[in-house]
Formats: C-alpha cells, structure tokens, sequence
C-alpha cells in the first residue's frame, strides 16, 4: 500500500539519521533522497485513487490539482538533491530551479486546498465564518512567525531568501489550510484528507525549527526526518478520499477562533519574559491586539445572534402554546382549552355553556367539496364570535360543533338568541344559508365539566329532535329521551340483523274506475318487545344514524321482488308502478345507483316500472345528488317529487330535476270539498290544486294527489284534472297478500266484464 510504503521510507530516513549521526558514516547528501522518494510513492498512490475512486468533478479537480503539485515538489526536491550529492560533502544551497519548482507546487496545493467548497451559502453565515477563519489565521501565523520564521530570519548565519521564500510559502500553506479544512463539512472532497493534506504545511514549521536548533546538522535533520512525512500525509489523504463514502457530517470547529488567541497569548508571554528583539515584540503585540479585537467583536456578533435565537426561541415557544390550544382552521380555542377554561370557572363559580352544531353539514362537503366547508367553518366560527361579543368565549370542539363559554349565566339565553339570528341570512364568501341547533345548560360550582357538557350535549340533542334550526334549554330529565334515542339507534341495527322490518304497500288509485295503477312502499318495524314502532319515531333515529343506508337497501330490494312476483301472478296489467321513499343519506351513497340497478336485475323488473319517491329538500342538496337523479333517469327510473307545493323552489325544481311524477302535498288536499262549486271559498281551496296540475300538464309530468280521506275530495280532485289519488279512503298501508287480495278482485272483475258484456 502506497501509504505504508511512504511511511516505511519515513522510517528509514529516520534509521538513517541516527546510524549517519552516531557513527558519522556515509555523505550527509543521501537525508535528500528520502523526500523525493516518497513523494514517488505517494503520487503512486494518488493516481491509483483517482483512476479506480469515482468523484466529484469538484473533488476531482482538488485531487487533479493536488497530484501537479506534487509532481512539482518532487522535482524540486529531486533537482536539491542532486545538488547535495555535487556539493558533497558541504551541504548546499537551494537551487533557482528547485526553489522555483518547489515553490510553484506548494502554490498549487494552496490553491487546491482554498477551492474546496465549505458548504456555507448565507451572507451572514459568510461573514461570520470569514471573522473566524481571520482570527484563526492571524494567531497561526503569530506562532508560526514568532517561533519559526524569525529565528531562521534573525540566525547568526542568515538563510538564503530561496529558502526562506520556500519556508514562507509553506507556513502560509500551514496557516491558511488549518484555519480552511477546520470549517469543511463533509462534500466532494473528504474533511479529513484534506486536513492531511494541509497537515503537510506545519512540516515546514518543525523544517524552519529543527534548521535553527539543529545547528550545524539543521539541514540534514529537516531532509531526513521531517520533510519524509509530507508524502506519508499525502499518501494517507489519498486513502482516506477512497474510503470516504457514508462519512456523517461534522460541524466546523468552532473552537479555533478560542486557540487561536491563546496562541498568540502564548508569543506574547514568550516575548514579554524572553529576550526577542523589539520589532519581534512589536509585530507580536499588534497580531495579539488584533487578535483581541477580533474576537471582542466576534462576542457581540455571537451575542446578538444568540439574542435574536431566544427571541425566535420564545416566538416559536408561544406559538406552539397557541397552536396547542387553539383550532389551526378557525383560530378559535380548541376543546383542550375549552375544557381547561371550564374547570377553571367551575372551580369557583357557576358556569354556563352552549353547544351549536351545524345542521346538515355534511351535505356541504358532499356537494361541494371540503374546500367550501373549511370556509364555511371559517365563517361561520367569526359569526359565532361576533355573536358572542362580550359575554362569552367562543370555541371549536371539532368537526362542526362549536361552543361558547357564557360568561354571564344571565345572559346565556341573549347570547342562544343572537346566535340563531346571525344565522338567518346567507354566511361566508360563497353566501351560504346554514341552520344550526344548540344546547344551553348550566351548573353550579364544583360541578364536573362533563357533566356540564354532556346536559348541554343532550339539549342540543333534542333541539334536533324537534325540527333543528333551534335551541333548547336543557332541563332535568331530558338526558333519558336521548337516551332511549341512543338505545333506539342500537336496537335498530339489531332489528336489521335480525329481520324484523317488514314493507307494505299503500294503493295508487285511479280516480276515475278505482283500480289500482301502483303502490307506495312503507317500512314498519315489528319490535319483539315494544310491538310496532311508529316510522315518526325510528325513520330520524336511522337517519341520524347512518342506518338509513342499509334499511333503505332492503326495502329497495324487497319492493322490487315483491312487483316482480306481482306481475308475475297477476299479468303486467296488474301494477304500473311501485314507489319506495328515497332518503338524502341514500342519494350520497356512493353505491346507490349500484344498488338500484342490483335490485331491479335481481328481480327482473322492468326500469319503468320503478318509481323512486324524493323530497324536495332531499333534491335540494346539490351537484352530486343530481348527477346521481340523472343517472337514475336515464337508466328508465322514474322519479316523483315528493310532497309538492310546500316549498320555496318547488316550481324553479321542475326544470333542473328530471321528475316524471308530482304529488300533490296532503296539505293542499285538506277542505278542497267544502264550498259550492264556483263560489269565492270553492275557487281559493281549489287554487294551488288547479295550478299544479296545469303546470305537470304542461310539461309533460303525471301527477298524484295525496292525503284522500273521503270521496268528495276525490271527486272534486278527479274534476281539478287529477287521473291518480292516494289516501286512506282509496286504500291503507297493508300487507302484500291484501294488496294480492285486490289484485285478485280486480282481476275477477276484469274477467266477468267482457261475459256480461
């Protein structure tokens, strides 16, 4: 290994010298072979690494750079050589080529060792390394000019300027590469060869000290004992650059500027209690002042850096806590601070809390994407504040449930009321119209927070309960209704499990011969313990739930089987249409349509013969769910609009909604029979009647009239223009063998008509 080689040829220099020294044998020429020999051996090595390591083109430039240098040093130390062996047995004097030669080199290597890149790229990281490397640089050179360059200057017999421009040359090289390679980070070309390579440098520091203490034998013992170890170091960089790959980085040596001014501490000491000339001293002095003032202001640029690091240190501190206790959406306090608020006011006094949740604010993201529900929060979370003003500390507890921590108890109930005001026009940029529900409630003293919570959890609970957009007060015993709706919600996924839903059909009358055209599908629910259980009762429960999905799912099914088998028995005459309700959780499931073409395929129902049953609100919920409507519509799914004539947009509806069927709402159907016909009250019962089925003429659509409770009304209706009716006097909610009962009598009347006729 070339590294071991330059050692072993160290080594023997170093035996030479002791044998030429005690015994006096052999010419004193031979201590100048060893340099240039090993620096033969290094360049081997060098040259191996460079063909067989792959590198950085910065790293194969220093390593290109450093290899003519050392070709240069080895020439120049090969032409001193040749000198000595002529002068023999007087030691020489440098020659102008090898001075020329080894001087070109040693630039060359300092050049090589200034262009490798420290890493550092900030104006302000720049300068206060370049202080750093400048305070290092001038105690080096205190020590080095102190200790080596001026004896060899001031010796009785002065050296020859050629060598001392060599000797200056190599202790700048020393110099400048240990206050360079101390900043190096790990890069292209490795920290530690290249430490090794500026190493080289003091060589000529030990050279310029062994020269002037060595007397007479000063030359021989530079030759043979310290300039052997410059190849040796450059041997060992080139070994350390192949092996150099996975290195960690390592921080810059932020103690050099510390040493430095210790050294030069050092040289004053030595001047001041030794005998150097006054120039020395003066030279000394103002490098170590220099040095000083140096690192003084190195202090207060650290100091003031380190100033600004705590300031960002508290700034990142409090924002952390900020962010730790308040909503990184709303910037309102979080539930953790809420809380801790809570308990703080419950520890001493009575505290008042309401809870607003969002009505339906899913159905935002769903139809128009998160983005406008984070603004929705965002705005509505400043409506909630402004509401609160002063007396009271608004805050989000996740999702779309705020609460406000009332500061007054007073002044709970002002502050439920302006927070439903503030939510009665449009909210945010998109001028969105939302509904909330809240819970107000109330504890002394010593109360648990989440109990506090949980009551007005409750009452927001039953402010759903009771149609939403409101708010409640909660009062003693209103937890046990929500917690038979909690109960409900559980024993309704059991009931699905178990079987016990069952559907039956309402009849779809024609007016005008009493037969039956289709059937409205009804879900109820045979509990084993509470009987029948009211759809008004466990229809919201499964909807808030989520279970409305699945239950929606089976009635869908099951009607379609029960058409098919109808038809089947009966003849398609039989049965037009069949008409299951269609809850908004269903149309946002993203396997609906999916389930509506299984169910139909399953059964081998027609499409047609499908009509699917929809409120208006449930239409009123978006892009999405009328991608999903016309989708359906074009598959041949009819679809009825649920109920109509009670809303604002009923009329604007029938354009964007592909309806085939409108149903004439219960509420227009009631007294429509009272009053002489073409009186004053005949005429204003009968209006909206008259005018819905006028306009579904219009355009093409079927219509429904529902909530038939006696014949009059059904005779009047059939007058208005109405062919179709529904209602308990046309025909109950009954099973499907009633509704076969029928079928059967209507089929028997068919079948005796044409023999009586």
């Amino acid at each position: 290994m070339p590294a071991a080689t330059a050692a072993v040829v160290a080594v023997l220099g170093v035996v030479w010298y002791v044998v030429w020294s005690s015994a006096g044998a052999g010419p004193a020429a031979v201590a100048y072979l060893f340099m240039p020999a090993g620096m033969l051996v290094a360049l081997a090595g060098l040259r191996s690494m460079r063909r067989t390591t792959p590198l950085h083109p910065v790293a194969g430039r220093f390593w290109r750079t450093l290899e003519i240098a050392c070709w240069l040093l080895t020439a120049g130390y090969a032409i001193l050589a040749g000198a000595a062996f002529r002068s023999s047995p007087d030691l020489p004097f440098m020659p102008i080529p090898s001075v020329v030669l080894a001087g070109a080199g040693m630039l060359l290597a300092m050049a090589a060792v200034a262009r490798v890149p420290l890493g550092v790229t900030g104006r302000q990281e720049r300068g206060k390394q370049g202080l750093d490397r400048t305070i290092a640089f001038l105690g080096c050179a205190t020590v080095l000019w102190h200790f080596g360059l001026a004896p060899m200057i001031d010796a009785p017999e002065p050296w020859s300027p050629p060598v001392l421009a060599i000797v200056l040359l190599a202790f700048l090289f020393a110099t400048g590469g240990i206050t360079k390679v101390s900043y190096i980070g790990q890069g292209p070309v490795d920290r530690a060869a290249v430490r090794l390579v500026a190493c080289s440098g003091l060589v000529a520091a030990v050279v310029a000290v062994a020269a002037v203490a060595g007397g007479a034998n000063g030359p021989v013992q530079a030759q043979a004992l310290c300039l052997p170890l410059v190849p040796v170091l450059v041997a060992l960089a080139s070994r350390r650059q192949r092996a150099a790959a996975g290195a960690r980085v390592r921080q810059g040596n932020i103690m050099l500027p510390y040493l430095a001014m210790l050294a030069t501490d050092i040289a004053v000491a030595h001047v001041l209690f030794g005998s150097s000339p006054r120039s020395e001293t003066r030279i000394v002095v103002i490098a170590s002042l220099l040095v000083t003032g140096l690192v003084t202001v190195r202090q207060f640029l650290a100091f003031r850096e380190n100033t600004a690091l705590l300031r960002r240190q508290r700034e990142d501190e409090a924002r952390l806590r900020h962010e730790a206790t308040h909503d990184p959406l709303t910037g309102l306090a979080n539930r953790s601070l809420f809380r801790r608020r809570l308990d703080e006011t419950l520890a001493g006094e009575e505290a008042m809390v309401l809870l607003v949740d969002l009505d339906d604010f899913t159905t935002v993201n769903d139809s128009l994407g998160h983005d406008a529900g984070d603004e929705l929060l965002v705005a509505f979370a400043g409506v909630l504040a402004e509401a609160a003003g002063p007396d009271g500390e608004p805050a989000r507890l996740g999702g779309d449930e705020f609460a406000i921590l009332v500061a007054d108890p007073a002044r709970g109930e002002a502050v439920a009321t302006r927070v439903m005001a503030a939510t009665d026009g449009p909210v945010g940029a998109s001028r969105l119209l939302v509904h909330v529900s809240a819970g107000l409630a109330s504890a002394p003293a010593g109360t648990a927070a989440s109990d506090l919570l949980r009551a007005a959890d409750t009452a927001m609970h039953v402010a759903k309960e009771r149609g939403k957009n409101n708010w409640v007060r909660y009062a003693s015993g209103m937890e046990r209704a929500a917690q038979q709706h909690a109960r409900l919600g559980g024993e309704l996924r059991r009931g699905l499990d178990e079987g016990e839903f069952r559907v039956v059909y309402q009849p779809l009358v024609g007016l005008g011969d009493g037969r039956i055209v289709g059937v409205e599908a009804l879900v109820r629910w045979q509990h084993p313990e509470r009987g029948l259980v009211s759809p008004a009762e466990f229809i919201p429960a499964a909807e808030r739930t989520g279970l409305i999905v699945p239950l929606g799912r089976f009635v869908l099914r099951e009607t379609c089987r029960q058409a098919a088998a109808w038809i089947s028995e009966f003849g398609p005459e039989a049965l037009a249409k069949v008409a299951p309700n269609v809850s908004v959780r269903q149309l946002h499931d993203p396997d609906f349509v999916g389930d509506v073409k299984a169910a139909l395929a399953d059964a081998g129902l027609g499409a047609e013969r499908l009509v699917l049953e929809l409120t208006e609100s449930a239409v009123l919920r978006g892009a999405q769910v009328l991608r999903v409507l016309h989708e359906l519509h074009d598959m041949g799914v009819r679809l009825a609009l649920d109920d109509f004539g009670t809303g604002e947009s009923s009329l604007s509806l029938l354009r964007a909604f592909p309806a085939a069927i409108v149903k004439l709402d219960k509420s227009f159907v009631d007294g429509i029979e009272l009053g002489e016909p073409g009186t004053a009250e005949a005429d204003a019962r009968q209006a909206v009647a008259r005018a819905v089925v006028q306009l579904a003429g219009a355009l093409g659509l079927d219509t429904v009239a529902e909530g038939i409770e006696n014949q009059e009304q059904a005779d009047r209706l059939h007058a208005l223009g109405y062919t179709v009716g529904q209602g308990y006097h046309l025909g109950r909610p009954v099973s499907p063998a009633e509704i076969s009962a029928r079928f059967a009598a209507e089929a028997g009347l068919r079948a005796r008509a044409p023999a009586a006729a």
